[in-house]
């Protein structure tokens, strides 16, 4: 709760476009005896000097009980904090306290929670014309707007806003204010482009889909996770060598930190179609032996730490200052975290707020430095437990994720003890054990073929492609 102050004179009118500084913002504060009604001219004055995570409280008190309704004002001064600190600060609050604004970031927020629960008409209805073009959040919600089109099945729809999303991003990236701001619209806008490819697989059209994958560069901070993407699209193309080949670039040292399980079941799987069954159950059983024992380690941490935030935000910063634990397993889903899009903004917007204490400190008086750190503690200790609550979620998800690996290896390795007795029973070839040759190769107008010469991950990480020859009769 915000910390409130007895009045030191009697209560004045005043208007909302007063001196907007921190110290009148404390005298405006001094003189309310705790109206909420003028905590948006205190957030006003603070926002004015820099002060957005001291402002927070006041908003939220200031939504939480009924104002914004048609203040333009307030609006503006909504959507320029959420700019500065994200908008998970807001997330926390109830639908019915933020449908009181009309700001569009607020709009943005609500059709990311109707999303999330799988309303996406509903949040289709909180984007259409609520956000207009070149405001700040615009680039994100036509990547949400894309993303929802894809998933409704409406490809043309979809490609349609996710260009636009990618246009929108560009034009705001040539304003940009920060490097923080410049890398979360470089994110977006590649997300985007991949947005595109995406709708092209959902909609079965995997020729136009693993062409436009290809429209993203390698030094893209997305390119890591869609290589799996493209993998599977070369699976349902019956490109097998191609989808071992994606995989394989996980190999390479500089993608170390990357944890996905579900790509050793996609090779597995792949050895499989290819009815290289040796291949496909060596891939099954060193998988049980690299996550099997670790797994169940890592499971027993979690459920030893259940819902402390805090010491999940401070495990992920005792992993960024180089702290391991004896869990290699544990050590690689840290690295992955680390390297998270939405981690890092996570923190950068704490790193914001913690800019504010020393400026906190040098207020005139030792009453206004009480009430308005008060406040700025609020706001810093709720994004250090969203910090380490995303931290957990993540390890969580992760989990779930190797289980359903798990399932999946166990189907592989039953499906190929089938396979292989049947090939056994009513194969009359000989079989022929030769592996690789260039004639299996397949490739596209975007597509090179490189005669490598020792050289393998030196230089650049490439579309690799196998050449080995199904087994298959």
């Amino acid at each position: 709760m915000i910390k409130k102050i007895a009045p030191l004179i009697l209560l004045a009118l005043l208007t909302f476009q007063a001196k907007a500084s921190a110290d009148g913002a404390w005298e405006t504060l001094v003189r309310s005896k705790g109206n909420y009604k003028y905590y948006p001219k205190v957030a006003a004055g603070l926002i004015n000097e820099g002060l957005y995570f001291t402002s927070i409280p006041y908003i939220k008190e200031f939504l939480s009980r009924g104002g914004a309704r048609n203040n333009k004002d307030v609006d503006l001064l909504i959507d320029q904090v959420i700019t500065q600190v994200g908008v998970r600060q807001f997330e926390v609050l109830p639908n019915a306290v933020l449908n009181r604004s009309n700001a569009p970031t607020i709009k943005y927020i609500l059709a990311k929670k109707s999303f999330r629960k799988g309303d996406y008409q509903k949040a289709l209805n909180y984007l259409n014309g609520t956000i207009p073009r070149e405001h700040p959040s615009k680039p994100f919600a036509l990547l949400l707007e894309g993303t929802i089109f894809s998933i409704l099945k409406k490809p043309k729809s979809s490609v349609a806003a996710f260009k636009d999303c990618i246009s929108e991003s560009k034009t705001q990236m040539n304003r940009a204010s920060s490097d923080n701001r410049l890398r979360q619209l470089a994110i977006n806008r590649d997300y985007c482009t991949v947005g595109i490819a995406r709708a092209e697989f959902a909609g079965k059209d995997f020729e136009s889909a693993n062409s436009s994958y290809l429209d993203l560069p390698k030094d893209s901070y997305v390119w890591p996770e869609i290589l799996f993407e493209e993998a599977w699209n070369s699976f349902y193309l019956r490109d097998y060598n191609r989808t071992l080949g994606k995989l394989v670039t996980y190999n390479a040292p500089i993608l170390n930190f990357i944890f996905n399980p579900e790509t050793e079941v996609l090779k597995s799987l792949t050895y499989m179609e290819l009815c290289l069954f040796d291949d496909a159950k060596k891939v099954v059983d060193d998988f049980y032996n690299k996550y099997q024992e670790d797994t169940l380690s890592v499971k027993k941490f979690l459920g030893k730490y259940g819902k402390d935030y805090k010491y999940y935000y401070l495990l992920a910063k005792s992993t960024l200052n180089g702290k391991r634990s004896g869990n290699r397993l544990l050590n690689t889903l840290m690295d992955n975290v680390l390297r998270d899009a939405a981690y890092r903004e996570l923190v950068d917007s704490f790193n914001l707020g913690r800019d504010e204490i020393q400026k906190v400190k040098s207020m005139r008086s030792a009453k206004m430095r009480k009430v308005f750190s008060a406040n700025l503690r609020e706001s810093l200790l709720l994004q250090r437990d969203m910090i380490g609550a995303y931290v957990r979620k993540t390890l969580h998800l992760n989990m779930d994720h190797l289980d359903k690996s798990f399932e999946g290896m166990t189907y592989i390795k039953l499906e190929v003890l089938g396979r292989r007795k049947k090939q056994l029973y009513y194969s009359e070839q000989p079989f022929n054990r030769a592996r690789g040759d260039v004639k299996y190769l397949k490739r596209s107008d975007k597509q090179y073929f490189w005669t490598f010469n020792g050289e393998f991950w030196a230089d650049e990480l490439g579309d690799y492609v196998f050449s080995l020859r199904s087994e298959c009769e």
